[in-house]
C-alpha cells in the first residue's frame, strides 16, 4: 500500500506559495512586453488579466473543496465528465506545463546569474536545478517554508522598484499621445495573463494542506488579490518613470526603473531575479510531482508515481522524474518557446476545468464552497477568448 502524503501546510504558507508560484521571475522581463502592445495603459492591462483571471480562480476554488487531491484538474475533470482518459489527459497536460514552465524559469534564473557569477550555463542549469529537487525531496514544509523566503525577498524587490518609480520623475508617458485601443490593451492583456499563471498550482497541494476545505479556496483568492495588486502598482511605476520605447526594447525594463528614481546599475535586481527564478522552478517541481503522485493513484500505467517517501512524506519517483525533465528542458530549449507553451496548455486547461464545473453544478449543485453558475461560464468564456488570441498571435 502506498504511503500517503503528510498534512503540513496552513494558510499562511499555502497563500505565499500561491504568491510566489504567481510572481515568479516573469514580471521582472514582461513588463516591457505588456507596455509595448499597452502603452501607458499597462496598468489596466494587469489588471484586465486579473479580471480574466479571477472567474477560473473561483472555479478552482469550489473544485478544491469538492475534491480536493493532489491529481488537482485530472480529478476535477474526471469528476465532471465521468471520463478517466479525459482526466488523464488534463493530468499529463497539468504535468507537461509544470515541467516546461519550471524550465523556462530555471533557464530565465541562470542567465540572470551568469551576469552575476562567472559560470558556464549548462553548469549553473545542473547546480541549482539539482539544489530544488533536493530540498523538494526533503520534505513539503521546507519546500513551501524555502519558497515563502524567496517570495519575500521577489516582494522586497518589487515594492523596491515601486518606490523607485514614484520617487522618479514623470516620463511623458502620461500624456496621451494616441487614443486609447482596446485592442492593444487585450492583446497586452492575454500576455499579461501569462504573469496570473500559478493560482492552479494551489489546488495540487490539498493532499498536504491543514483543513483544505477551509484554506484552499482562501489561499487561491488571497494569493489572485495579492499578486493583481502588486502588478497594478509595478507597472504603474514602471510606466510613469521610464519612457515607453526604452520600457518596451529592454530586457531588464526594472533595473531602467530604478535607474530612473535611484541611479546606479541595479545590480541587485538582478540577484532578486535569481531568487525569483528559484522560488518559480520549486513551486513547479512540487506540484508538478504531486499531480503525477495523484495520477498514478487512478491509473495503473502510473502506479510507480504514487510512492511517497515513508519518513519524508514526499512522492520521490515523481520528483526525481520531474526534475529530471525540467533540468534537459531548460538546457535545450528557448525560453520564449517554453513560456509560450506554458500559457497555451494552461488556457486549454482552463477551458475544460470550467466546462467540467459547470456540468458537475448542474448534476451536484451542493458543494462546500460553492460560487454562482456565471463564474465557471464567464471563466470559459474569458479562458476561450484568451486562448484563441493566443493561438492566432493578436498584437
Amino acid at each position: 500500500m502506498a504511503e500517503a502524503l503528510k498534512r503540513r501546510i496552513g494558510l499562511g504558507l499555502l497563500t505565499a506559495y500561491g504568491v510566489g508560484v504567481m510572481v515568479g521571475a516573469g514580471i521582472y522581463v514582461l513588463i516591457g512586453a505588456v507596455a509595448s502592445e499597452a502603452g501607458m495603459y499597462a496598468p489596466l492591462a494587469f489588471l484586465l488579466a486579473g479580471v480574466i483571471a479571477a472567474p477560473t480562480a473561483l472555479s478552482y476554488a469550489e473544485f478544491s473543496t469538492r475534491i480536493p487531491e493532489a491529481a488537482g484538474e485530472a480529478a476535477f475533470v474526471e469528476k465532471g465528465f465521468g471520463i478517466p482518459t479525459l482526466g488523464l489527459i488534463v493530468g499529463l497536460a497539468i504535468v507537461a506545463a509544470g515541467t516546461v514552465s519550471a524550465s523556462a524559469v530555471l533557464s530565465g534564473g541562470v542567465g540572470y546569474l551568469t551576469a552575476l557569477i562567472p559560470v558556464a550555463e549548462i553548469a549553473g542549469v545542473i547546480a541549482l536545478g539539482g539544489l530544488l529537487v533536493g530540498v523538494a525531496l526533503i520534505g513539503v514544509l521546507e519546500s513551501l517554508a524555502l519558497a515563502a523566503i524567496f517570495t519575500v525577498i521577489e516582494i522586497v524587490g518589487l515594492i523596491l522598484v515601486v518606490w523607485a518609480g514614484f520617487s522618479a520623475e514623470p516620463a511623458q508617458n502620461l500624456v496621451p499621445t494616441q487614443p486609447f485601443i482596446f485592442g492593444g490593451v487585450a492583446a497586452a492583456a492575454v500576455l499579461a495573463f501569462f504573469a496570473f499563471i500559478g493560482f492552479e498550482d494551489i489546488v495540487n497541494m490539498a493532499e498536504e494542506v491543514k483543513k483544505p476545505e477551509r484554506n484552499m479556496p482562501r489561499a487561491i483568492l488571497y494569493s489572485l488579490v495579492i499578486t493583481t495588486a502588486i502588478y497594478a502598482l509595478v507597472s504603474w511605476a514602471a510606466v510613469r518613470a521610464v519612457p515607453l520605447d526604452h520600457l518596451s526594447q529592454s530586457r531588464q525594463p526594472l533595473a531602467l526603473v530604478w535607474q530612473a528614481g535611484r541611479g546606479g546599475e541595479a545590480q541587485f535586481l538582478s540577484a532578486i531575479a535569481v531568487f525569483a527564478a528559484l522560488n518559480g522552478v520549486l513551486a513547479q517541481i512540487v506540484m508538478a510531482s504531486r499531480v503525477l503522485f495523484g495520477l498514478g493513484r487512478k491509473h495503473q500505467s502510473l502506479s510507480v508515481f504514487n510512492v511517497a517517501h515513508p519518513r519524508l512524506g514526499t512522492p520521490v519517483a515523481a520528483t526525481l522524474s520531474i526534475g529530471v525533465l525540467v533540468i534537459v528542458g531548460a538546457s535545450i530549449l528557448p525560453f520564449a518557446t517554453l513560456a509560450e507553451a506554458t500559457s497555451t496548455i494552461l488556457l486549454a486547461v482552463f477551458v475544460v476545468v470550467n466546462l467540467s464545473l459547470i456540468v458537475l453544478k448542474r448534476r451536484s449543485p451542493e458543494a462546500p464552497f460553492k460560487v454562482p453558475m456565471a463564474v465557471p461560464v464567464f471563466g470559459l468564456v474569458a479562458s476561450f477568448a484568451a486562448l484563441i488570441t493566443n493561438l492566432i498571435g493578436v498584437g
